[in-house]
């Protein structure tokens, strides 16, 4: 089965190859991001023994970094490795000084096998939902244990892994244990047949994830007389109701601001546009400058252009709406960040990728989800008028993150007794 896997995926390459060349002639971007992927560990020290964690994206490398943070604090000795899939999840990785950072290379063994040669992985960890059939095989084949923390099967992911159900298990099969977030999906992983014995459910470790720090907006003070309101990891469509929600509510309330933060950076000239239509004041974060009297600019709004900073963000916020769960392709974003700084959260009704999060939020009352797009703005001016239903659906928000933490000394544990499994 290997090998057919190989020569049927270097077909592949090779049936591509003119449409990838044609398309790195073109871009520059995509040019660069072959170009790291392809360079793989090639900047990092040769290393012996070490404890490979692989973060697809942004919110994964968070997760990463909570993991790293208590591993080291427990002592771990192995040398810590961290490979990302998406540029982002480079970025942040770098930006927040995280160990041994790479992206992680086609899923190939030419260019896979260096990277085993390279840093030598007593044990690979994969964060939520990353499974990678080449990386995968080569570890069973090297007989490295492999350890899936906080896992998640989403039920997208299980009707399509259930149409190739075989090919998954043959996936699968190096994979030592695997830990995951919930119960529901722990059932979905013996829906697809992998053995219970394979299984453990450990919690959520976004519970254990700190916000980031809340300080990095160091030049920017807000007047506390003002009501800022965030409106987060917005993904396209999710703007436009936004605006109009937005428009109307500071015509209701002129002391309001608000901060919209694309979920993809790449996506704020498209922003930008989108908010001149509505002919709204607005700076992007990048600009603001040093002491920038923008953020007490009642009716205006910031379009935050830089990553790392929109924890900052609802730190001073009073409301909060996460984007990305109108659209069930997209499937939500993190409502968890907003939640613990005692604030309400509203999102849509699509949360299949944070289907466990969305409901404790919404039991508490800490979460409000939304059926429809035309209730943000009701909702939002619910909340402004009552302060005290604000402040009660805050600390539900904040209580409901609190109690639920635990997850990543749990999956410490596991890690260590997979360590020699």
């Amino acid at each position: 089965m290997d090998f057919l896997y190989y020569m049927l995926t270097a077909t592949l390459m090779l049936a591509v190859s003119p449409f990838l060349i044609l398309k790195a002639l073109i871009s520059s971007s995509f040019r660069k991001n072959i170009k790291n992927r392809i360079k793989g560990t090639k900047t990092l020290p040769k290393l012996k023994e070490s404890l490979w964690i692989h973060a697809s994206s942004v919110g994964e490398v968070r997760l990463a970094k909570t993991l790293i943070t208590v591993l080291q604090e427990q002592g771990e000795t192995r040398p810590i490795v961290l490979s990302t899939f998406t540029p982002t999840g480079y970025e942040m990785a770098k930006e927040e000084d995280l160990p041994h950072v790479f992206r992680l290379p086609l899923d190939f063994p030419l260019w896979l096998n260096p990277v085993f040669d390279q840093i030598a992985p007593l044990q690979l960890i994969l964060i939520e939902a990353e499974l990678w059939p080449c990386l995968l095989r080569q570890c069973k084949k090297r007989k490295i244990p492999v350890l899936q923390i906080n896992g998640r099967v989403s039920k997208k992911s299980l009707n399509r892994y259930g149409k190739l159900k075989s090919f998954f298990l043959w996936i699968t099969e190096g994979v030592t244990l695997f830990s995951m977030r919930s119960q529901l999906d722990a059932e979905r992983l013996l829906e697809l047949g992998i053995p219970e014995e394979k299984i453990k459910v450990t919690g959520n470790i976004k519970f254990d994830t700190p916000p980031m720090e809340a300080n990095k907006l160091k030049s920017v003070a807000f007047d506390p007389s003002l009501f800022l309101i965030v409106f987060g990891s917005t993904r396209p469509g999710d703007e436009g109701l936004v605006m109009e929600a937005y428009v109307k509510l500071k015509n209701d309330f002129p002391n309001i601001i608000g901060v919209i933060a694309p979920r993809h950076m790449q996506r704020c000239r498209e922003v930008e546009d989108l908010i001149r239509e509505f002919n709204v004041e607005y700076i992007s974060y990048s600009k603001m400058g040093e002491g920038g009297d923008w953020v007490n600019r009642p009716g205006s709004l910031i379009l935050v252009d830089k990553l790392g900073v929109l924890s900052s963000f609802y730190a001073n916020a009073k409301l909060a709406y996460v984007g990305g769960g109108f659209n069930p392709r997209f499937g939500g974003q993190n409502i968890l960040e907003p939640a613990a700084f005692n604030i309400p959260v509203l999102f849509g009704r699509h949360m299949n990728n944070f289907e466990d999060e969305a409901r404790l939020l919404i039991d508490s009352g800490g979460g409000i989800q939304l059926q429809k797009e035309e209730e943000l703005y009701p909702k939002l001016k619910h909340f402004i008028l009552s302060s005290e239903d604000r402040q009660k659906a805050g600390r539900a928000a904040a209580e409901t993150v609190r109690k639920h933490r635990g997850a990543a000394l749990r999956n410490i544990k596991i890690i260590e007794e997979t360590h020699s499994a």
